[in-house]
């Protein structure tokens, strides 16, 4: 029996071993933002023995955080490592590209352009052709995908919002949406970044979005598979909950799910491996 437990043990060993991507830290100088960024790549098993070409996940992260955050705190080469093995998630590039920087007071973060940081000009212009490029990506509305944590939540669906003929998906994680009800108090001083940063959220509210979407704009949503994921606990919860209710009495399917859970790290490492099967189910054929 023993003999029998280890050598199941170290079939799923080496099955996770023969399925394992990589990661790569690259960069882009941004003529836009004035800046280099940087970006965290994870390329699916066997990328670099063929010239196939692979669904792109971008994968954002949250206020205080870099584009480190996704692998160092949340595991997501294991995680996708593992549902790519299992067959739960196709193969796919994830993108995790730097936007913010842990002193939020003086160092820019943030998803949406704004005075000094117009970080959405750079996400689609820049970014997206420069990376989808490089890394083989499909390329098309199909094949992509954006999901992400906290402000990365909020920038996913904004994103959606904005520009649904780019995603086949979103999945938001705790996801700041707005800034009423979000228990962050904005700072006083007007230069203050996170005063910018929390202004910018304000100014681009998900929810205030669908109470003055037209028909035609709900139509372009309703092309966008839509997933809210947030802890019973988490004080940004009441956003997620409020843009599904305004989504469903504008007849713009989404789905919601509360689990367990808080703002933190573990409940965003078990989101993702909801996440990318999501994600997966509703790209393309390949």
């Amino acid at each position: 029996m023993k003999r029998t437990v280890i050598a199941l043990l170290l079939l799923v060993l080496g099955a996770s071993q023969a399925f394992a991507g990589k990661l790569v830290a690259d960069s882009l100088s941004s003529k836009i933002l004035g800046a280099t960024v940087k970006i965290n790549v994870y390329l699916p098993d066997g990328f670099d023995k063929s010239d196939a070409k692979y669904p792109v996940v971008y994968l954002l992260h949250g206020l205080y955080g870099t584009w480190q955050d996704w692998e160092n705190l949340g595991r997501m080469k294991l995680v996708a490592d593992e549902l790519i093995s299992s067959g739960e998630a196709k193969k796919m590039v994830i993108v995790m590209p730097n936007a913010g920087h842990p002193d939020v007071h003086h160092e820019w973060n943030g998803y949406f352009n704004m005075p000094g940081w117009s970080y959405e000009d750079f996400f689609f212009n820049e970014l997206i052709p420069t990376v989808e490029s490089k890394y083989r990506c499909i390329g098309d509305k199909a094949h992509r995908a954006v999901m992400g944590l906290s402000m990365g939540g909020g920038g996913s669906t904004v994103y959606c919002q904005r520009h649904p003929d780019m995603f086949s998906s979103c999945y938001a994680m705790s996801a700041w949406l707005d800034n009423d009800m979000r228990g962050v108090k904005l700072e006083e001083e007007p230069d203050d970044k996170l005063h910018i940063v929390s202004k910018s959220v304000a100014d681009h509210s998900a929810l205030k979005f669908i109470d003055n979407a037209d028909e035609e704009t709900l139509a372009r949503l309703r092309t966008v598979k839509w997933f809210f994921d947030c802890g019973d606990d988490d004080y940004l919860m009441e956003l997620s909950v409020g843009l599904h209710v305004k989504m469903r009495n504008a007849k713009v399917k989404s789905e919601l799910r509360v689990h367990n859970g808080v703002h933190n790290w573990e409940y965003w490492h078990l989101a993702l491996r909801d996440a990318l099967p999501f994600a997966s189910r509703n790209f393309g054929e390949i």
